[in-house]
């Protein structure tokens, strides 16, 4: 018996460690896949949910699996400007699949705590500058965060799967469908959540909702200022913009210092809220923030 049990454990050890890889870039980009693979690959995760993309080194065993990956779903993000190449030279048998392809990316918010019309002006000569460029330098990677742009993320992973393993092309052509079904549907929950705080805003500390913003009408209002923390007359700055916009919000990451945000949380009455742009609980984490933005003006 006890030799029939062994057997069975050496077995299954076997077929799970022959499980094809796949490797992707951060945390929402497996919660897609599995939604399309299920459980057909062991998936690679390379920015761990709460680590930082801005300071992201790969380890050896990360490595070793991308290596042995059939593909690597990259998105844009900060990291992959160093690591990309380095990537492509060390895994010459993996298929690079850009898991953004086909997605209009728009300027990274930064806001200027400036006068309104210096602002203003400020932004549009940004935005100017971030039409003329032929690149993603300055544009927003943060795509993720728009369910329905997500759909076009699902419909390069489906094909990119089919092209690897057309023999199960039915599993994930259902598997894809039901899943864009599951983005309308969330789609339209946050849509009815945000619809009666249409061009509210919202304060952040890294400008990362961006997409999220424009999809339903938000403004995103930065803490960050070139990507430090605010000097002391910026930090006033930003209190009486939050003032000005009645923001009793603002959101923070875990990659990132709350230390200016729960200073001007103090200031405006308002609350500190932490929620993961890079986290796995993707849908979770796009109602938690579409509820807290709504809550907080009512």
């Amino acid at each position: 018996m006890k030799k029939i049990v062994f057997i069975f454990i050496t077995l299954v050890s076997f077929l799970y460690a022959s499980k094809p890889e796949i490797s992707v870039s951060i945390a929402p980009q497996k919660y897609f896949l599995e939604k399309i693979a299920k459980d057909k690959f062991d998936i690679n995760v390379m920015v761990k949910a709460g680590s930082s993309p801005h300071t992201y080194e790969p380890k050896t065993s990360q490595m070793k699996s991308l290596s042995n990956s059939k593909i690597y779903f990259y998105t844009g993000i900060e990291f992959e400007k160093a690591w990309l190449d380095k990537f492509k030279k060390s895994a010459p048998n993996t298929i690079f699949v850009d898991n953004s392809a086909g997605i209009q990316r728009i300027a990274m918010e930064e806001h200027s705590h400036e006068e309104e019309s210096k602002a203003t002006t400020h932004k549009d000569e940004k935005h100017n500058e971030h039409e003329d460029e032929h690149n993603h330098e300055g544009l927003d990677p943060h795509v993720w965060l728009d369910p329905v742009l997500v759909k076009i993320q699902a419909k390069n992973i489906y094909e990119a799967l089919v092209s690897i393993d057309e023999l199960n092309k039915e599993f994930y052509t259902k598997n894809y469908e039901e899943f864009l079904k599951e983005l309308d549907s969330l789609d339209a929950k946050i849509e009815e959540i945000l619809k009666p705080y249409e061009h509210k805003a919202f304060m952040v500390f890294h400008p990362s909702w961006g997409y999220f913003a424009k999809r339903y009408d938000l403004e995103q209002i930065s803490i960050e200022v070139q990507g430090k923390e605010p000097k002391p007359n910026e930090l006033v700055e930003l209190v009486k913009d939050a003032k000005k916009h009645n923001i009793k919000i603002i959101f923070v990451s875990p990659q990132f210092s709350q230390k200016s945000a729960k200073t001007i949380a103090q200031n405006i009455g308002g609350n500190v809220v932490a929620i993961d742009s890079l986290g796995e609980n993707w849908e979770i984490d796009l109602l938690k923030a579409a509820n807290e933005i709504a809550n907080s003006y009512k």
